[in-house]
């Protein structure tokens, strides 16, 4: 992961470097992102992973990859190799192996008895419904549970037999003794452990009891020599807990907590929940389906690496929250392809064209730049033909005034080629337009003709010599700005109807038979596309559409 995609600073880096100079912090700054398997990362992860993998880089410390898997009823290795997938993807190199909470579940069960020992933790029996009516509001201070005094050799006792299956699921709880009149209800002796009899995807049938998330969470951090726990500010409030535990047990090290906003983007849906349901009840084909908030989706539509991290840069790293415009993504990916996706041309909805002057069954190849702009990249070869496909949105019967494409009688340039001029349509007997006959002017490859001037340039491909294809036109999955944001309306009344639409039989250049899944293209006039090798068959490619040239949002709320 490149160290020039994280030159901003942002607080933490500050407060890390304040710590330096103080002396308040020696030694390596290590971090760690830990995802858990439940459902696929989206672009919300991406900035905590730039965060996290940029910090230790920064630094010249470490970040590691910890799955927090303490739920196995939820929790799948599809889930464990889409994460690591992704992460790798996005150019980041965790320290050492995977790593995963269940790691240190006999370590995390050893400090839960220490916790009971010094008497700072306790088995409970109160129902779910119970431990809720005795917690408390945020007005008025909880009650102590009746087996809050249990002794200590009791609760030992069963602790030891919840570990060994002796007790029904959810009929027994392991506390912690805090303050049940804290007003930080977290504080209010939160669950440590429960009974879950689920098979887990990494220790098998070993345990059925599974520690809770505030208090592995520490833990592992502690376990992994982790210096800056940096967490997202809904753990704020979590953090007198996370320094509870640490304060409490003989942990090896202490690590610091701290929170910064979330990425709350508009136009979007980033919980796991809501994601889950699009997926499955059908109204996306898959977690890494195009129009998909998550890195697995925006990866097969064509964003990369490096436009996910210039963004992620571009939005910073701070506590105020606030929503950010999808449009900043939108720009970042543009910015990206712009300067790296080779061009090509695509004609969405071909109209015949047949050049009457040129001699049939001869053909010519012309030279075009890759790359308008960089010249490094090199040409490419596009075969002239008489027969060619322009867009049928090309070419106006009855041109609107400041026409600048095809019309009866007038001229226009074929991008990179000659200058024509159509000279009489064809139509079939429903009386729709099927064929142009136009005639090239050949003293104007590469120069303007004499005595007239083109009106515009159009793209075009051979007839002959071009690939049939498929594109998939992606747009945003929602048309509300805050689709979730009102509790009594279902988020799904806002998916956009026109996410998707596919266009079948475009035609492209002949050199895209052998599309490469590892680079972006850009369809001039049409947008940024990628190769979607899931779709494809090896007798039509078939290409996901990016983003537009220009964002089209905007123009339209003008």
């Amino acid at each position: 992961m490149s160290a020039e995609s994280r030159k901003a600073n942002n607080f933490i880096q500050n407060l890390i470097e304040e710590a330096i100079a103080s002396g308040q912090h020696q030694g390596k700054v290590v971090t760690r992102f830990p995802p858990e398997p439940n459902g696929y990362l989206h672009i919300g992860h991406a900035k905590s992973i730039c965060l996290n993998f940029g910090i230790a880089e920064t630094f010249d410390g470490q970040c590691t990859l910890r799955f927090d898997d303490t739920n196995p009823e939820k929790e799948s290795q599809e889930y464990i190799d889409a994460i690591t997938r992704d992460v790798s993807w996005l150019g980041c190199e965790w320290e050492g192996d995977v790593r995963f909470a269940s790691d240190y579940f006999d370590a995390i069960y050893d400090f839960a008895v220490e916790l009971i020992e010094k008497g700072k933790a306790y088995v409970c029996e109160l129902t779910a419904e119970e431990m809720n009516e005795y917690r408390g509001s945020l007005k008025e201070p909880g009650r102590d549970s009746p087996h809050r005094d249990r002794p200590i050799e009791d609760n030992l006792r069963l602790f030891r037999e919840m570990r060994d299956g002796k007790h029904e699921g959810g009929s027994l709880v392991l506390r912690a003794k805090i303050d049940m009149a804290s007003p930080n209800i977290n504080l209010r002796d939160p669950i440590l452990y429960r009974i879950r009899y689920a098979s887990h995807h990494q220790t098998g049938d070993t345990w059925c009891i599974y520690p809770m998330y505030d208090f592995t969470h520490p833990i592992s951090d502690a376990m992994e020599g982790v210096t800056h726990s940096l967490c997202t500010l809904e753990f704020e409030d979590h953090r007198p807990l996370y320094d509870w535990v640490i304060d409490n047990i003989s942990a090896p090290c202490k690590p610091r907590q701290i929170e910064f906003a979330r990425l709350n983007l508009n136009y979007t849906i980033t919980s796991k929940r809501k994601l889950k349901r699009l997926v499955d009840e059908g109204f996306v084909e898959s977690w890494d389906d195009p129009r998909m908030p998550t890195i697995s989706g925006m990866r097969r539509r064509g964003y990369t690496p490096q436009s996910l991290r210039s963004f992620c840069d571009m939005i910073g790293i701070n506590k105020a929250g606030g929503t950010v415009d999808v449009g900043m993504l939108e720009h970042a990916i543009r910015e990206d392809l712009n300067a790296r996706a080779p061009r090509a041309m695509c004609v969405m909805r071909p109209l015949k064209v047949t050049l009457t002057n040129y001699p049939e069954g001869e053909g010519e190849t012309l030279t075009l730049p890759v790359h308008p702009q960089d010249p490094e990249m090199g040409t490419r070869e596009v075969p002239w033909t008489r027969t060619l496909y322009i867009d049928r949105e090309d070419f106006a019967e009855e041109p609107p005034r400041k026409w600048k494409r095809l019309a009866p009688d007038q001229a226009v340039r074929l991008r990179g080629g000659y200058v024509m001029t159509c000279k009489d349509i064809v139509r079939d007997d429903s009386g729709e337009i099927v064929e142009l006959r136009c005639e090239y002017d050949p003293a104007t490859l590469g120069v303007n003709p004499e005595g007239y001037k083109p009106n515009g340039v159009i793209h075009w491909v051979s007839a002959e010599d071009s690939v049939e294809a498929d594109v998939y036109l992606y747009d945003r999955l929602f048309n509300h700005e805050a689709p979730d944001s009102d509790k009594d309306v279902d988020f799904v009344t806002h998916i956009n109807s026109e996410n998707l639409v596919v266009q079948e039989g475009v035609r492209v250049e002949k050199s895209l038979a052998q599309a490469r899944n590892d680079i972006p293209y850009q369809f001039e006039r049409e947008g940024y596309f990628f190769l979607d090798e899931l779709r494809s068959g090896t007798d039509r490619p078939v290409f996901n559409r990016t983003v537009t040239l220009r964002d089209s949002w905007a123009k339209a709320k003008k």
